[in-house]
């Protein structure tokens, strides 16, 4: 396993183009919670090399990040699914719970659809997921934890596109139009960026997540209106899961 990663086109649409890092105060400090070492090592090396992010931990356990990762100390966390002492979600809530700023990026190499759905009422500010075959890809992971850090829930590019809506759900209702634009920002795709995928304007998107919103029945406004959308949209499909 190599100990970096190479970008890709769909990871690049989900940069910010470095306008975020510029406006942030410093960097986005991200605490690592991997038990495999390579995998550790590779997640800290392509994070460090990035522009405005810093990993601030390293960490092999859910007993060495309760001790490590102090309030106020990180602002994105990877977590592990499964590590040999616990399990990367009720660690994602401890975490939340002593800081609720923190936002939580979930790895597997599982399909934990299921379980990352049923904790989202629980959580202070939205959660994403990754496979940890995407991890591998530098862009997608690293615009994963910008959007994750900007309050977005960003979902693992490979899985979504192999969603299809269930039978009589408000999504299965939705326009193909609107389906594809729902299904990019689910991917954490900016407005910008999924009217370049589908060649549309900024504002037919707009438009679209507008009536979008108004047949899943999602109040709001912002990035909350978003992130509760992408929640409905990953409820009303279905998918499979490729290891």
């Amino acid at each position: 396993m190599a100990a970096s990663v190479e970008g890709t086109e769909s990871g690049r649409e989900i940069m910010r183009d470095g306008a975020n890092a510029m406006r942030r105060p410093r960097p986005l400090r991200v605490s690592i919670v991997e038990d495999e070492a390579l995998m550790n090592a590779m997640l800290a090396r392509t994070i460090d090399e990035a522009d405005g992010l810093r990993v601030v931990h390293e960490l092999d356990s859910a007993a060495a990040a309760r001790l490590a990762i102090a309030p106020g100390s990180t602002d994105v966390a990877l977590l592990d699914v499964n590590l040999g002492d616990g399990n990367g979600v009720r660690l994602g809530l401890e975490l939340q719970r002593a800081d609720p700023r923190i936002a939580i990026m979930l790895l597997s190499s599982l399909d934990v659809m299921g379980l990352f759905l049923s904790v989202q009422d629980e959580v202070s500010e939205p959660w994403s997921y990754l496979s940890k075959r995407s991890s591998f890809t530098r862009d997608v992971l690293i615009g994963a934890i910008e959007a994750t850090a900007d309050g977005e829930t960003v979902i693992d590019p490979s899985l979504v596109q192999r969603s299809r809506p269930r039978a009589g759900t408000p999504v299965a209702g939705l326009t193909t139009a609107q389906f594809d634009v729902l299904r990019l920002v689910a991917e954490g795709l900016s407005n910008e960026a999924v009217a370049g995928r589908l060649h549309l304007s900024e504002r037919s998107v707009e438009s679209h997540l507008l009536a979008i919103y108004r047949r899943l029945g999602v109040d709001g406004e912002g990035a909350n209106r978003r992130v509760r959308a992408v929640l409905v949209f990953l409820e009303q499909t279905g998918r499979t899961w490729q290891r």
